[in-house]
């Protein structure tokens, strides 16, 4: 995993050597149990190391030392798991309403002796009502478009909190919609983080800063932040 390892030297992670067995066994899980159930299309381990490992990585250097961080939506582990291996005094808190991953997600944390995760089967809507105003961060990658993002994921952080939103090359099409939302959740976007990934595949991270608690009715039940977003 040269590009893995040149990545981690980049962001001056100790132990590399330990890190790299770590991403070893997470890849060879990943495939082992996507024989059973769907947990991702990309399954070559060049495209898992730059497409999954790499890219949820990139928010890093975003994301203080000793916070507590949500991963809603969080399907393989991706970004929190490769997150959780090189921050290990931040705490992760992985949320899937499909039990079947939450099994794959248990026996990932258990094997690679992750200490700072909990994994939870549960609607984001539903544990955010009973979570509001908790999170430093809350990140998330391929949940969902911007406006219903910010519904799921804006309750659920503390005032000053952020949101960690992973986007593609498109992501100022979601901003122009979600203007309403931003306001409607007294939150707001201070970054814009475009980078470029090793196979030249673009991204753009959305730092997004909850300035104010918002009302106790967000987020809405009944799956309404999808079907009808703000």
């Amino acid at each position: 995993m040269n590009n893995l390892k040149n990545y981690l030297n980049q962001l001056k992670i100790e132990n590399i050597d330990l890190t790299i067995d770590k991403f070893e066994l997470y890849y060879n899980l990943l495939i082992e149990w996507n024989n059973k159930i769907n947990l991702t299309s990309i399954t070559e381990k060049e495209d898992v190391e730059i497409k999954h490992f790499i890219d949820s990585l990139t928010s890093y250097n975003l994301i203080e030392d000793n916070s507590l961080i949500c991963d809603i939506g969080a399907g393989a582990g991706f970004p929190s798991i490769p997150l959780a291996i090189v921050k290990p005094n931040c705490k992760f808190v992985l949320i899937d309403s499909l039990n079947k991953r939450i099994n794959f997600l248990n026996e990932l944390i258990d094997k690679l002796n992750l200490k700072n995760c909990v994994c939870l089967h549960s609607r984001v809507e539903d544990y955010a009502k009973k979570n509001l105003n908790k999170f430093d961060y809350c990140i998330a990658r391929a949940v969902a478009a911007l406006p219903t993002l910010l519904e799921y994921t804006i309750p659920l952080l503390k005032v000053k909190g952020s949101l960690i939103a992973y986007k593609g090359s498109n992501y100022q099409e979601e901003i122009d919609i979600s203007n309403n939302a931003l306001n409607k959740l007294n939150s707001k976007i201070i970054s814009k983080n475009e980078l470029t990934l090793p196979n030249n595949d673009k991204r753009c991270l959305l730092q997004i800063i909850k300035n104010n608690n918002c009302l106790n009715i967000y987020p809405r039940s009944g799956n309404k932040p999808r079907l009808n977003p703000l």
